[in-house]
């Protein structure tokens, strides 16, 4: 009777979430929003402890790592957004584009909708841009920086994730499994995957550990990102089969969403990057600024 009772709270667990701490008119604050602040607080302490704790080993000064940190948020928010628009729905946000940043939508008068449609690809994109600009203006050794934060950042990562279950979106396809849950969110009344948590794990908690594991064994300069990539990109791939596909997408690629191509290209590029690095490795002192 207990396992019976368990089973039926964790599959009707979404639909007793309320997503939203509070409300004022049209605006909303919610936990979905917290969770990436929490994410953003986690992996700067991360940091700030690795440079405090692994001496001499990065050539970076706390307020540095404070304004690089920034300059990554803005860099991943603005990414996000924009890898949405092109590798998801960029035929309507042609026809609408003042919707790409602005909280509102005008097809029926204007509604207030906030900012919604994330891309985890295009914010990584737009991260990776933002730090090299940092690290180029400030002279920094652009892969001790990657070194630097490559470990860390898949802990926060969780907390996005988390929020993605607390909204109920981003919800897995159906199964008849007793892990499944009813998503209010998903068309139909049947259980399907979370898909969120099996990502809130993999690619956040597990892959956190095999990179903390990693970050002091020998390897070359920068060979963390790569792992980081490939790792994600694995994890996220074989994922994908227990999440719902875009409903608008479907099917990009044979049998593949959008999401397991470009978790491939993150793979090649990730081997890429690692045979780049061991051909052309950096000395620990060796000058690699840009």
């Amino acid at each position: 009777m207990k396992t019976n009772g368990f089973l039926t709270f964790w599959q009707h667990l979404p639909e007793s979430i309320e997503p939203v701490i509070f409300q004022v008119g049209g605006f909303r604050l919610q936990y979905y929003g917290l969770m990436y602040i929490v994410a953003f607080l986690i992996t700067y302490g991360l940091v700030i402890y690795r440079i405090n704790h692994e001496k001499n080993r990065f050539q970076i000064t706390g307020d540095q790592v404070k304004d690089l940190t920034v300059s990554m948020i803005l860099g991943l928010v603005i990414g996000a957004r924009l890898g949405y628009v092109i590798f998801y729905n960029l035929s309507y946000y042609t026809r609408n584009p003042l919707e790409i940043f602005l909280p509102f939508q005008f097809s029926n008068g204007i509604t207030f909708t906030g900012i919604s449609g994330m891309s985890y690809h295009g914010g990584l994109a737009g991260l990776v841009v933002a730090t090299v600009l940092f690290v180029r203006k400030h002279r920094l050794a652009l892969w001790q920086i990657a070194d630097l934060y490559s470990p860390v950042a898949p802990l926060g990562y969780t907390f996005g994730r988390l929020g993605n279950f607390i909204n109920g979106e981003l919800y897995g396809r159906i199964t008849a499994s007793p892990i499944g849950m009813y998503f209010p969110m998903a068309p139909g009344s049947e259980r399907r995957h979370p898909s969120q948590l099996y990502e809130a794990f993999f690619e956040g908690i597990f892959l956190f550990v095999v990179l903390w594991l990693l970050r002091k064994k020998r390897f070359p300069q920068g060979a963390m990102l790569a792992f980081y990539l490939a790792g994600y990109g694995t994890v996220r791939f074989f994922i994908e089969y227990f999440r719902e596909p875009n409903a608008h997408l479907g099917f990009v690629f044979l049998s593949f969403t959008m999401g397991q191509v470009l978790c491939g290209l993150m793979i090649i590029c990730a081997v890429l990057l690692y045979g780049y690095l061991r051909l052309h490795p950096f000395e620990p002192n060796q000058d690699q600024r840009l």
